[in-house]
């Protein structure tokens, strides 16, 4: 069994409880100048603007923090800023898509040192314990326990990821469609079509873990041409533009931009030691750049369980999502770059698969 955490990615540098509160305020604030920093802080405690300024070149030493600009140009921004920035989707969304000013800058899957932060040593802690069950269990179930459980994670997978998309199934309609081959009356074909194919294509990658060690280009296709068939669905880099329902944000919109963001994307998940973080780069990432003409979540969610699996851990079901927040969650990484609800999302899934599969 491969080991969950082979090493640390980075081990944070311990930060004084002042550089704490300076990082804290940089991140909600996005970037900042000295004289916003100051302000900021000093709603909460005296400081001086030397003591200030000795704190942000220590933040910037241990690289938590970029500077940028020079003279009376300069500003700051914390790494991980924009990925962690707190936003409420309730407040964010009562404005229509038009309305709402996204970032100018595409996100650049790139550089590790800005994910570093993303779940907390006791998270990932936590999650190391979690899996250890997980691998203890399956370790002295029988072939048969084995084979029950992962078809009723299979059945709840294929039925919520399609939901998350648009499916009108439900769990029980699901259910007898995958165990008893019948399709729900009232319900098209293409539905009954989407969730065989989550079926078969989670078969596939729980047949074959280390297949998924290595992530590329190729591995994500096998995975979107399983997800795709008989759907109508173009097979592998979309030749054309594409839209998304609920957003003003566009991708990339040519095959050239497409292959290096996938790349980029690739390398950065095969550079992580951490299989969470992995699975959860994964499912954004593919979900932001859309290489393919339809079927890119459905892939997305796919992808990370594959890498999930790989490295010994239980996939999600995503079972218990409430569908319309999982929109939200990566509308906000696509306007705003900022993961904190999506990885709220995540962490919560990972937990519910611990506490529902493989017991």
């Amino acid at each position: 069994m491969i080991q969950l955490f082979m090493k640390r990615d980075t081990v944070r540098p311990q930060l004084s409880t002042r550089q704490e509160a300076l990082l804290g305020s940089l991140r909600q604030l996005g970037v900042a100048n000295n004289k916003t920093l100051l302000e900021s802080i000093r709603r909460r405690e005296s400081i001086s603007r030397v003591t200030l300024i000795r704190d942000l070149h220590q933040l910037i030493k241990t690289g938590l923090v970029k500077k940028h600009g020079r003279g009376r140009g300069v500003f700051y921004q914390a790494e991980t800023g924009v990925l962690l920035r707190e936003l409420d989707p309730g407040s964010y969304f009562e404005q229509g898509p038009d309305q709402r000013v996204i970032q100018p800058q595409r996100f650049q899957f790139e550089g590790r040192q800005m994910w570093d932060q993303i779940f907390s040593v006791d998270e990932l802690k936590h999650f190391g314990q979690l899996t250890d069950i997980f691998r203890q269990h399956l370790d002295v179930f029988t072939e048969s326990a084995v084979k029950r459980e992962l078809e009723r994670i299979t059945i709840e997978f294929s039925w919520k990821s399609s939901r998350i998309e648009g499916s009108t199934y439900t769990l029980l309609d699901t259910e007898r469609l995958l165990k008893e081959h019948r399709e729900a009356p009232g319900k098209t074909r293409e539905e009954a079509v989407m969730i065989l194919n989550h079926t078969i294509a989670f078969e596939y990658i729980w047949s074959h873990p280390k297949h998924f060690l290595q992530l590329s280009l190729k591995k994500i296709e096998e995975i979107h041409d399983l997800i795709a068939k008989d759907l109508g669905i173009e097979k592998g880099i979309r030749k054309r533009p594409v839209g998304i329902v609920g957003t003003v944000y566009r991708p990339h919109d040519n095959q050239y931009q497409i292959r290096e963001a996938v790349s980029d994307l690739c390398k950065l998940i095969n550079g992580f030691e951490n299989p969470f973080l992995k699975a959860l780069v994964g499912v954004v990432g593919l979900s932001y750049i859309q290489p393919f003409a339809d079927g890119n979540k459905r892939t997305s969610r796919l992808v990370g369980n594959a890498l999930l699996i790989a490295f010994g851990c239980c996939p999600l079901s995503y079972r218990s999502v409430d569908e319309g927040l999982y929109k939200k969650a990566i509308i906000l990484f696509y306007e705003q770059h900022s993961l904190a609800p999506f990885r709220q999302l995540f962490a919560e899934q990972v937990e519910f698969a611990a506490g529902n599969y493989f017991l």
